[in-house]
């Protein structure tokens, strides 16, 4: 048994929808449905009928109902007194940042920031998506860093949550360098010479803008997967051995890019450059609302709001 196969099931008897649950919950519609699935298979009966539309419970799953929301209450308020025990941490700043900007843009922000704000205590927890925004709605973090594209929103209530911007990021195709300094493997590829392709597991933020853009060409585009993963850092790795050709953040590859041991690998052609620019945010639970309140999270939020306020105003 895993919690989020409970909190899957709370959530499809609201929405009664598979697919809206699947994008309320940060995974593609096939991982939803297979934890469900799970879930089934551990009460040994059905819980859903999928025979309806909407989407309805048995009566096994009307049963398991009041019983899952009731679990994951408990485990929630134990969470919570557990948390109040950590008196001696209330100057730890707590992050819950995805893997591709845990590694990229995170070290060189914070060292930044103490160079503006002054030191600070923190703590990383580096994961995916979809479980980095459960740690902020469970109360599990104080800020949450993501990236952020009109056509990739999170779904976060505004009314409980509230953002700032902390700048852009950009995606964008590499591959290693030849001795000439070419790219071993360039966009758009040929029918009969596929481009060896690096990508994201399905349901990876990252993964998501890629098939964006690529759905967004002009011309055709041959890629031949043959790796993927849902860390960028990985997708570099192999890059850099010259097994193919990556989408990347430009954050990521700042060195590699610079030594021209990887070199942008788009169209030979000006103007199809296949890039897109995501903007990068930092999300916290709205002190009206919020179960805990760190005063060093506030002080920080503060400085991070005022500073944004007078790059606004050109300041």
């Amino acid at each position: 048994m895993e919690t989020k196969w409970l909190e899957d099931f709370v959530s499809l008897a609201e929405t009664r929808s598979f697919s809206r649950s699947a994008q309320l919950r940060h995974v593609t519609q096939p991982a939803f449905s297979r934890r469900i699935q799970a879930l089934e298979a551990w009460a040994g009966i059905d819980l859903v009928d999928r025979s309806s539309y909407p989407t309805r419970l048995t009566s096994a799953g009307q049963t398991l109902l009041p019983q899952a929301l009731e679990i994951l209450g408990c485990l929630q308020a134990a969470r919570n007194l557990m948390r109040g025990h950590q008196t001696s941490s209330q100057d730890m700043i707590e992050f819950a940042v995805p893997h591709s900007l845990a590694f990229t843009f995170f070290p060189h922000w914070v060292m930044e920031l103490r160079q503006r704000f002054g030191a600070f205590k923190s703590r990383l927890v580096g994961m995916n998506v979809h479980d980095a925004v459960m740690q902020l709605t469970e109360g599990s973090c104080d800020l949450l860093l993501a990236y952020h594209h009109a056509s990739q929103p999170l779904q976060l209530n505004p009314e409980r949550y509230e953002h700032l911007s902390l700048g852009s990021e950009t995606l964008a195709p590499y591959a290693r360098a030849n001795a000439d300094g070419e790219p071993l493997f360039r966009l758009p590829g040929r029918p009969h010479d596929k481009v060896p392709y690096l990508g994201y597991a399905a349901g990876a933020y990252l993964g998501r803008m890629v098939d964006l853009l690529l759905k967004q060409s002009s011309e055709a585009i041959y890629l031949d997967p043959i790796y993927e993963t849902d860390m960028a850092e990985g997708l570099k790795a192999m890059a850099l051995e010259g097994h193919g050709l990556a989408f990347l953040p430009a954050s990521s590859v700042r060195k590699e890019v610079s030594a021209r041991r990887l070199v942008p690998a788009g169209p030979r052609q000006s103007g199809a450059a296949f890039e897109v620019t995501i903007e990068v945010r930092v999300y916290r639970e709205r002190p009206e609302v919020s179960r805990h309140n760190k005063p060093a999270a506030q002080a920080l939020w503060e400085f991070l709001r005022v500073t944004k306020l007078g790059e606004n105003r050109g300041l």
